[in-house]
């Protein structure tokens, strides 16, 4: 049947009385009209005999018996759970109407279906409203304004899911919802509710706004587990907060993931860990001091995911840990820049921190020790494939991952001799060609520039490094029963060094460090020297070196002081730095007294003091870094005229604060030519 275009959306209700005298009033009024639907669409003008037989008439296997759908009632998403007794009715919601569900919700005795349905067909209208030009989705219910928008996606946030949990009996903690009596009849608007909840999730970009949704959506965990698409959609979302979002925005979506992964553990975990270690290698691939608690976090909930299940991630380790050994290999036998730096760099250091952490945390479990061999062969190799003096902070960022592995493995790894290579491949007698004020750090960096090789602070930075990285080794290794046989190499070569060191600052850090392993060396002679049990005896062993360790050694004992102190100076070195951008020395303009201002008038030659001290016998500086107390004269009239200027220039432009106390080491090694 041909359709006619509709006029009017009265005309879609009209019977077939209506009908009729509307087409005799058309034949008057437009006769010509009238005939040409007579002649072209006759069934128009028997509208009432059509409709009369329209019931007899159906399933003929005619062309004009073809159903053709009327326009929508409701969402496509929500027309598979629609239940004819429980529909809302449709209309604009208001304040009133969520007023009214919401005290449905709360109530006490018992929540129903309808009201479970309507309030999540009010969140689908409302998601509509931000998601879909207006007309573009036909839904039940319309929300305008953002009160009622607020005001719904409030209501289902505190209330659904309580709501939820009477409807379902799950008032008792971890019964699974899939094994309820009405779930299936609520599992369709669920499903509804959790895709509109992450497109919500996905459009927000507000801290405060995602910090609610998600502690919604760690409630509704439960229920997003028992959907395979929706828990993957989610898991996606929740992986992209985990790895980019602000501090409480990480942990939040880390919680939901581990609460989603646990409830469905079997068929989620393995695509969990691999996408999460993948986002975690990407978002590790630049390094500054701001982006080391974001890594940090990742790498520590990694492994916390690591831990569900051993088994699982024993062939998620093996695999990541091969990929690292043939990246190092093809850089050993290659020797190209290119393979070099697919092992030097962010990404690669920080994967074997992430396993090693990670075989620590299991060092009480048989599943993954097998692995820690072939880690620390690889972190080894990665120290010697170029073992130069701009890749120091590398090696120093190896040897604290080799380090923390031994301690918490409580497995013996021969680490000093890379540290004490670094004392004897190295000229610390050699004067620096650049002089920085501010000491390099290499928690951030990997390789250093050779303009930095130049400076004081390499050679300074060096030394602090190895110093306490050999402090923090040996005090980890001072209860060993072959303590005084694992450092006998070591002090043979630092006492090398010593004797070839004329640095005094550097000297006297390392003789007090060879003091206090000798020290230690002996003691744990004495101790030895007591024992009656055979060298074989594993058990027994084991229980000297614990009762030495409650005890505590002198090694162990001042490696805690001294950290403490350490501590102590790098929050102040922290805040200092803070401080100093705001109290940098301030210049003001300097009120010159009448006698200086008839001096300068009276010897042009004479220079002015940017810095003035409070004592007439410190040293001044001058404009110009080689400037004696009275400047030469100059040969001719042009250059004195010029100098004239500038100086005046100077007066106008120059401003010195008087409160500013003198800091020597402020301006150590430091000229106003630099300035």
């Amino acid at each position: 049947m041909v359709k006619v275009a509709e006029q009017s959306d009265s005309e879609e209700e009209l019977n077939p009385e209506t009908h009729k005298k509307s087409l005799e009033k058309l034949k008057k009024t437009d006769p010509d009209f009238y005939n040409f639907l007579e002649e072209n669409d006759e069934n128009l003008l028997n509208f009432g005999d059509d409709s009369e037989d329209e019931g007899s008439g159906a399933g003929s296997g005619g062309e004009d018996d073809v159903h053709e759908p009327g326009p929508l009632q409701g969402d496509s998403d929500e027309s598979d759970y629609e239940d004819d007794s429980a529909k809302p009715t449709q209309g604009k919601v208001t304040l009133k109407m969520i007023a009214e569900w919401q005290a449905e919700l709360q109530s006490e005795v018992k929540v129903k279906l309808a009201t479970l349905t309507t309030v999540i067909k009010a969140f689908n209208a409302a998601m509509l409203r931000v998601t879909t030009e207006d007309g573009a989705v036909a839904a039940d219910f319309k929300v305008e304004g953002s009160s009622v928008f607020n005001a719904v996606i409030q209501m289902c946030v505190l209330y659904l899911p309580n709501a939820l949990k009477k409807y379902l009996g799950m008032e008792q903690s971890g019964k699974d919802p899939q094994k309820c009596k009405h779930f299936k009849k609520i599992k369709g608007p669920l499903i509804a509710y959790l895709s509109d909840l992450l497109k919500l999730l996905g459009g927000v970009t507000s801290t405060n706004i995602l910090t609610v949704l998600l502690k919604h959506l760690h409630q509704m965990s439960v229920y997003v587990a028992c959907f395979g698409r929706i828990s993957k959609q989610s898991l996606k979302r929740l992986i992209t907060l985990w790895s980019s979002g602000e501090e409480t925005v990480r942990v939040l979506a880390f919680l939901c993931i581990l609460r989603i992964t646990r409830n469905q553990q079997t068929s989620l975990l393995e695509l969990v860990l691999k996408a999460m270690y993948l986002t975690y290698v990407k978002n590790c691939k630049f390094v500054s001091p701001s982006t080391w608690p974001g890594i940090n976090f990742m790498r520590r909930s990694l492994v916390e995911m690591f831990t569900l299940d051993l088994n699982i991630s024993y062939q998620h380790v093996f695999l990541y840990i091969r990929q690292l050994a043939i990246h190092l290999r093809n850089a050993i036998v290659v020797q190209k820049l290119e393979n070099r730096q697919a092992v030097y760099n962010w990404q690669f250091v920080n994967s074997l921190h992430l396993w090693a952490e990670l075989l620590g945390a299991t060092a009480g479990r048989p599943q993954l020790q097998p692995l820690v061999y072939p880690l620390v062969m690889v972190i080894t190799n990665t120290i010697r494939l170029v073992p130069t003096h701009q890749y120091y902070p590398l090696r120093f960022h190896c040897v604290e991952i080799l380090i923390k592995l031994s301690k918490e493995a409580n497995t013996f790894i021969p680490i000093l001799p890379h540290l004490v290579e670094v004392l004897t491949s190295y000229d610390f007698n050699k004067r620096h060609k650049k002089v920085s004020m501010k000491p390099l750090d290499f928690s951030c960096i990997l390789r250093l520039a050779k303009s930095q090789l130049a400076e004081n602070g390499f050679k300074d930075s060096v030394i602090e490094r190895v110093y306490a990285l050999l402090l923090e080794y040996t005090a980890n290794e001072s209860s060993s029963i072959a303590f005084p046989d694992l450092i006998i190499l070591a002090v043979i070569q630092i006492k090398q060094f010593l004797k070839v060191c004329t640095v005094s600052n550097y000297t006297k850090k390392l003789r007090q460090l060879l003091e206090k392993i000798e020290e230690n060396a002996k003691f744990i002679e004495r101790e030895r020297a007591k024992i009656s049990f055979a060298l074989s005896d594993t058990k027994m062993i084991a229980a000297w070196e614990a009762s030495v360790r409650t005890k505590g050694t002198p090694l162990s004992t001042f490696y805690d002081n001294w950290s403490k102190i350490n501590k102590i100076q790098k929050r102040k070195k922290i805040t200092k730095n803070d401080e100093m951008a705001d109290d940098l020395p301030m210049i003001k303009r300097q009120k010159l007294s009448e006698k200086a201002e008839k001096k300068v008038s009276r010897n042009e030659q004479e220079q002015l003091e940017l810095f003035p001290s409070d004592s007439e016998d410190e040293p001044k500086f001058g404009l110009e870094d080689d400037a004696e107390d009275e400047a030469p004269k100059p040969k001719n009239d042009k250059k004195k005229k010029l100098k004239k200027k500038k100086a005046k220039a100077a007066v106008q432009d120059i401003e010195i604060d008087d409160n500013v106390k003198d800091e020597p080491d402020m301006v150590q090694d430091f000229s106003a030519a630099d300035w």
